[in-house]
């Protein structure tokens, strides 16, 4: 056997070798995966687990699923909560929470609650949030609400700059087909029980004021610092 076929022999070995090497080194992120395990990171959950939806930083790309960064601490505790109790029952908290969060441990939600507040708040979406119009008129019924419908302002209870505080959430610069879904959840169902005071608020939101806050809040820049 000649110097160059037991070098290509060595190469081979060692190629695989690493491939074996990597393959192990990837059963621990594998094993990070398991939400019954309290003793994985909240950090290692969120970005194994949880970005898959919600993002690799807490700000989701599909506007199926909300963005989480910068969410107010209380409120991700409380939805955490709820999805495990199986309190919220709306269809796609229904379809991708209800298992996902069935073995949390309280430490866990406090943990992954925390996690995601303490990250950089989303950009405001000016692009495709929506027309001139709709705009100015989100930005009414946000600031102002509509009087002649017994509709208060948004901004009394979710700040002025929808930076949320407690349990009320944050909303600037979340998905405006995110927002709408919720919206019409809270106005046409009991899906979310804990949201009981929102039913009130909606009632009297017709689609096109519900699509109109929506696009507004999706183009809220972050509070100025």
């Amino acid at each position: 056997m000649n110097i160059l076929t037991m070098n290509h022999l060595n190469l081979s070995k060692l190629v695989a070798l690493s491939a074996i090497l990597a393959i192990s080194a990837c059963s621990s992120p594998e094993r990070s995966r398991n939400l019954n395990d309290a003793s994985i990171p909240v950090s290692t959950t969120a970005l194994q687990v949880c970005s898959n939806c919600h993002g690799m930083h807490g700000v989701s790309t599909s506007p199926n699923f909300p963005n989480l960064a910068a969410q107010t601490q209380p409120y991700i505790v409380n939805q955490l909560t709820a999805f495990r109790s199986h309190g919220r029952s709306d269809p796609e908290g229904f379809e991708y929470m209800w298992g996902l969060s069935s073995h949390l441990s309280d430490a866990q939600i406090n943990g992954l609650a925390s996690y995601f507040s303490s990250l950089p708040p989303p950009s405001g979406n000016v692009d495709k949030a929506g027309t001139p119009a709709m705009l100015t008129d989100g930005r009414t019924i946000f600031e102002q609400g509509i009087e002649a419908q017994s509709v208060p302002a948004c901004s009394a209870c979710h700040g002025a700059h929808a930076e949320g505080a407690d349990q009320f959430p944050r909303l600037a610069g979340q998905h405006a087909d995110y927002l709408v879904k919720q919206l019409m959840v809270f106005q046409l169902t009991n899906q979310r029980p804990d949201g009981i005071a929102m039913k009130a608020v909606t009632h009297n939101l017709t689609p096109e004021s519900i699509a109109n806050v929506a696009a507004y809040l999706e183009s809220m820049a972050p509070m100025p610092k």
